[in-house]
Formats: structure tokens, C-alpha cells, sequence
């Protein structure tokens, strides 16, 4: 396993972007990013892209390619809750059910910690209902359900199926090096207790620019499946987040696959293949999406006056004083 000095670092960091308050700069994001043209042409590069990084939940689309690959059969919904990081709303938990259930499973056999919903909403009826923590509500429980529907379709164990001897995770770990066309370069536990692995920021664009330029007619399954999951999430953006999401806001909004991780990881690609990755080292994720549209703009994926517009819809963005905006929070690539 690599050492964490071998993670990406402040010297080769590159400003992103910058908090303002009454005119002041307040604070700066430092961190790295890298923009691929449908070619698979690196058009635009920002700090250190060869740097190591954990993608986190921006690992999940290719996870949940690996699981499709290994016999789960999803489709939809179902499909888009595979690479899912929801708020826990009771349509999510619902959705996770299903799925579950469509294999003979109940949550009992996800092995994701019991949550409280992240949305606000859905968090306070639960409590008003005298309700308690579910794994259902963990933002990460369609990817372990997308998870046991292939250890059910491959019949292999569920109660382990987050080792990383499981069979399922040595797939997983194939499928990854396949589509990034990079070695895994080592492996740690992400907070969900499923296995995650570490990777350059560029390697991590280019499985999600191998997907995104994959296509459903491919005879090559894996670029089907691949394909398929794109249009799932594009046309399902509710289901990777929820109400008030920055990944299912631009998902809708301008018709891009969009997926977080935590600790300041973003990637979007657009449907003719142009993808963007990007890691702050200060682990924020409140100026990502923000920094990623930017950066898709400047590669003509969309235009600067929409996503200047999308902005300022975005609470998250604000900076407030008294109770009244006073400042933003804006990319600077």
C-alpha cells in the first residue's frame, strides 16, 4: 500500500476556487483536476492529476458496472440506485427494498452501518414517528444492494461479500483496472465498509471517459453495461441524491452524469464522452459540482451563463451575513 506521502500534496496544489465575503477573500480551495475531451485528449490540467487519491463514492459507477457484470440483473431505478450516494428519503429506502426483496433479501443483509436520513425532511418524520437509524437510509445502501443482487445471481456468499478476498470484490477490482487501464494501486475501507481503491485522479477519468464513450449497441458486454448505467442515472438523477443535491440538481439540469465523493472528489461526463474529475485537498465538496461545470464550460459542454444561473439557485454557495448573502463561493479555473 502506498505511503500517504505519495497522495496528493498542497505543493503541487492549484487554486480552484475562492470564498468571498463583502469583496474579501475568505478562503481558497487548493486541490487538482483534469478534463478529457471525447477523444480521450487531456484538455485541461490543474495541479497534480497523476497524484494518488481515494475517489470514494466517484468510484461507485464502476463498481456498479462490476456488479452488473457479475450477473445482477438492473435495470432503471434499480440501476441508478447501484452508484447511488442518496439522502435517505423514503422513496430511496423504498427503492432499496425492492431490490433487496427481488433477490429474497431483507436489510438485515446489508452490511452498510445503520443511518439517519440525510434529508432534513425525511429525518425529522422519522424521528416525529419515534423512528430509528436504518441501513436502508445509508447513502451507500443501492450500492450494497446492487452488491448482494450479484452475489445472489453468481451464488456466492452475501455474509462476506465486503471482504476483499469475496469473489465479488476481486471482480469488482478486475472491472476497475480494466476500465481505468491502470494497476489498482492499493486498497483501504471506505465508510460504508465496502472495499475502495486508490488511484491517480487522471485514472479515475479515464474508466468514468471509458464509460461515458462506451455504447449499448458495443459487443462488448462490458461497455454495454456501461453505457446502459449512464442513461439509467441521466434519466433517474433523483435517485443519486435527492432534494437539493448538487449531483442530481446537474444531473436534471444539464443532462450530465454527475457523482461526488467524499472528501472533495467530483466527476461529471457529458454525453458525447467530455469528462471531468477533480479532488480538493482540503476534503470539501461544497465548491465541486460548482468547479466541474465551470470546467465543462470551458470546454463548451455547456454554457457560462447557465452555469453562472445554476449558481446562484444553489444555497450551498451563498455566503451569508445577518441572515443576508453578502458573498459566493466561486471557481476560478
Amino acid at each position: 500500500m502506498p505511503t500517504a506521502e505519495t497522495f496528493s500534496s498542497s505543493a503541487a496544489a492549484a487554486e480552484l476556487a475562492v470564498v468571498e465575503r463583502g469583496g474579501f477573500v475568505e478562503s481558497r480551495h487548493a486541490g487538482s483536476a483534469i478534463v478529457l475531451a471525447p477523444s480521450g485528449e487531456v484538455i485541461a490540467s490543474h495541479g497534480d492529476p497523476q497524484a494518488l487519491i481515494l475517489p470514494r463514492s466517484s468510484l461507485k459507477p464502476l463498481q456498479a458496472i462490476a456488479c452488473v457484470t457479475a450477473g445482477a440483473t438492473l435495470e432503471g431505478e434499480k440501476l441508478a440506485a447501484a452508484t447511488a450516494s442518496h439522502n435517505g428519503t423514503e422513496r430511496h429506502a423504498d427503492l432499496v427494498r425492492r431490490m433487496l426483496a427481488d433477490v429474497g433479501l431483507t436489510e438485515d443483509a446489508l452490511l452498510c452501518p445503520p443511518a439517519w436520513p440525510a434529508d432534513s425532511d425525511a429525518r425529522a418524520r422519522l424521528t416525529a414517528d419515534h423512528g430509528e437509524p436504518s441501513r436502508l437510509f445509508h447513502n451507500c445502501s443501492g450500492k450494497h444492494a446492487a452488491m448482494l443482487t450479484a452475489c445472489r445471481a453468481s451464488g456466492w456468499d452475501t455474509a462476506t461479500y465486503l471482504d476483499a478476498d469475496h469473489p465479488l470484490q476481486v471482480h469488482i477490482r478486475e472491472v476497475v483496472e480494466r476500465l481505468t487501464g491502470d494497476r489498482i494501486a492499493g486498497s483501504v475501507i471506505d465508510g460504508c465498509g465496502a472495499p475502495v481503491h486508490a488511484m491517480s485522479l487522471e485514472s479515475l477519468a479515464r474508466g468514468l471517459h471509458r464509460a461515458g464513450t462506451s455504447a449499448e449497441s458495443s459487443p462488448f458486454a462490458l461497455h454495454r453495461v456501461a453505457a446502459t448505467l449512464l442513461r439509467a442515472v441521466r434519466e433517474n438523477g433523483w435517485v443519486v441524491e435527492g432534494p437539493g443535491g448538487d449531483d442530481t440538481a446537474t444531473i436534471e439540469r444539464f443532462g450530465l452524469f454527475s457523482k461526488k465523493g467524499a472528501e472533495g472528489v467530483q466527476v461529471l461526463v457529458a454525453p458525447d464522452g467530455t469528462t471531468v474529475a477533480l479532488k480538493m485537498l482540503d476534503g470539501s465538496n461544497r465548491a465541486g459540482s460548482l468547479v466541474a461545470l465551470a470546467l465543462m464550460a470551458r470546454a463548451g459542454v455547456v454554457s457560462v451563463a447557465d452555469v453562472a444561473e445554476a449558481a446562484a439557485e444553489r444555497p450551498g454557495l451563498r455566503v451569508l451575513g445577518g441572515g443576508r448573502p453578502v458573498g459566493v463561493i466561486r471557481a476560478v479555473v
